[in-house]
């Protein structure tokens, strides 16, 4: 049993029949408003950021900054949010929520006034990187205290749906609202937004609230095994970093970059070092024996990577293919919240009412992939009314929700140590949040970049001096030629898309069914049937 469980269960309760109290907050405060001040405060934390996507246009435009460096900087702060979890409960019971929620208010705006000024990607990295870490413990404080306001039974089928609403609303809002001051002011008016909302965070404890702990007597940080989570997060930046730039460096053609391969080797083998000697390592390989576990890791990788189209796919298709202002596209991509409302209304009715099969949801979930893909695939053309597009990212915004909820509650389900359960959000959210998103804007990008320069290749092989004047050439090869080859090239990622949550959409759906399930697992491994295949055959000679 972890040591967190275990304080846990020795940790005074409140009398039941005080209802839900949240003792925080000072007495004059009406006890109706206390979670509501709460929840102010998470989405005031979830609309912050290091860099903001709603504006990455913009700040392209007044620096030097290529796309690249921007992803690099998005993908440090997941970095640094997925790094956290093995510390949520071990920081909640060593400091009060005043310390944890100032604390947190108090670095995201030191590091948004950082980012605001800062031209150096040495600098911004680990800003965006602490960022991250305080963002993730802000939204955690104000969940875990108001859990019990909406869930009195702490049920997950309702706590992971109703955060989802907050994560993903915010994620969607956030984007557009960088936009929106970036387009009536500048890109840098976000972050002093965001300066503004976090100094209404610090006022909101120091006036409404005391100091308040969980526990009297608080929970050491001894015992935590920073140096492995140190390793980690350098081997997370240093594989973002390669899988970001990858095409952009021609992957491994460049010297640099094959020694970023070596240096990722080096940190991997130093972690697996530590995580197998420690006697209470960073995540313990106890965590991958719980039932489940292994399976519900590699369907979030899967789902990740099919969803990875979304930022890579559309940016281009909306930049180049579609070019369209930056608001124009947030706009757009806002489509995407009543497709994630209706999968938080599916997964609380799956999930807590009816408690149906899980494999089944994560079918539909899949079937949403296959729906948004096959919508943009057919419908994506260069003289195409963006409109058309709104059902998809409908789609789009709801199997993210339906997955991410399913997935996050199968863990829980699966996983009861609660030191190992969130050791389990860190694997998870590294997958969920991070390399699996940053894989896929790694194979996305050099797909595209391989299918356009195929196609520029098979429509320049059928060109004669008899069916093409040279005069024409310039003329031929800009706008709308390079667009329609683009749009072909996105495209065929699109039918691989198809071809893969096609797939899974109907393996899921089988392995519903009990006679199909019962019998697949009676499948043996490949070996097994190989040894047994051979041993046939020799005893007939």
């Amino acid at each position: 049993m972890g040591k967190v469980t275990e304080t846990l269960m020795h940790a005074p309760q409140p009398p039941r029949n005080m209802g839900f109290v949240m003792p925080m907050f000072k007495s004059w405060v009406p006890r109706g408003l206390q979670p509501w001040i709460y929840v102010v405060t998470v989405f005031c934390v979830q609309f912050s950021s290091g860099v903001y996507l709603g504006a990455l246009d913009n700040i392209r435009g007044t620096t030097s900054f290529m796309i690249e460096d921007l992803v690099m900087l998005l993908y440090a702060g997941l970095a640094g949010m997925a790094i956290y979890f093995p510390l949520l409960f071990r920081m909640k019971f060593r400091f009060t929520n005043q310390q944890l929620l100032i604390g947190a208010a108090v670095t995201i705006a030191v590091c948004n006034l950082i980012t605001m000024h800062a031209t150096s990607m040495f600098v911004l990295v680990p800003i965006c990187f602490i960022a991250g870490m305080a963002k993730l413990q802000g939204t955690f404080e104000c969940m875990s205290n108001i859990q019990l306001w909406f869930t009195p039974k702490r049920d997950f089928g309702v706590f992971f749906p109703v955060l989802h609403i907050v994560l993903l609303t915010a994620i969607e809002g956030s984007g557009f609202l960088a936009a929106f001051i970036a387009h009536h002011f500048t890109w840098q008016m976000m972050h002093v937004y965001t300066v503004g909302t976090m100094s209404f965070v610090v006022l909101t404890q120091l006036v409404l609230c005391r100091p308040f702990c969980p526990l009297p007597q608080r929970l050491s940080l001894k015992g935590i095994d920073f140096p492995t989570g140190l390793l980690i997060s350098a081997l997370m930046l240093v594989v973002s970093y390669m899988l970001v730039y990858g095409d952009y460096y021609m992957w491994f053609d460049a010297f640099h970059m094959r020694v970023m391969l070596g240096i990722t080797f080096v940190l991997l083998s130093f972690v697996l070092h530590r995580v197998y000697t420690l006697k209470e390592p960073y995540v313990e390989l106890q965590l991958f024996k719980y039932k489940n576990v292994v399976p519900i890791i590699g369907v979030v990788a899967i789902a990740e990577l099919l969803l990875g189209c979304e930022h890579t796919l559309e940016e281009i298709l909306y930049s180049t293919v579609i070019p369209l202002e930056e608001l124009t596209k947030e706009k757009q991509f806002l489509w995407a919240l009543p497709g994630i409302y209706i999968g938080v209304i599916v997964s609380l009715i799956w999930l807590a009412w009816k408690k149906w099969e899980v494999w089944h949801l994560v079918g539909i979930g899949f079937g949403c992939i296959l729906m948004y893909a096959l919508l943009m695939y057919f419908r994506l053309d260069v003289n195409v009314n963006i409109e058309q597009f709104r059902l998809a990212i409908m789609f789009r915004g709801c199997a993210t929700c339906i997955l991410a909820v399913t997935l996050m509650w199968g863990l829980e389900t699966s996983v009861h140590d609660l030191d190992h359960f969130f050791m389990g959000l860190f694997v998870f959210n590294i997958l969920h949040m991070y390399l699996a998103g940053a894989a896929g804007y790694g194979i996305y990008t050099t797909l595209f970049s391989h299918f356009l320069n195929d196609n520029l290749s098979r429509y320049g092989s059928q060109l004669t001096l008899t069916q093409f004047d040279p005069r024409q050439l310039s003329d031929m090869m800009s706008g709308p030629f390079i667009n329609n080859m683009m749009s072909i090239a996105i495209k065929r990622i699109y039918g691989i898309v198809i071809w893969v949550s096609g797939f899974f959409t109907l393996l899921f759906m089988l392995l519903y069914i009990p006679y199909v399930r019962r019998n697949f697992r009676k499948i043996p491994l490949w070996p097994v049937y190989a040894i047994e295949y051979l041993s046939k055959r020799s005893g007939r000679r």
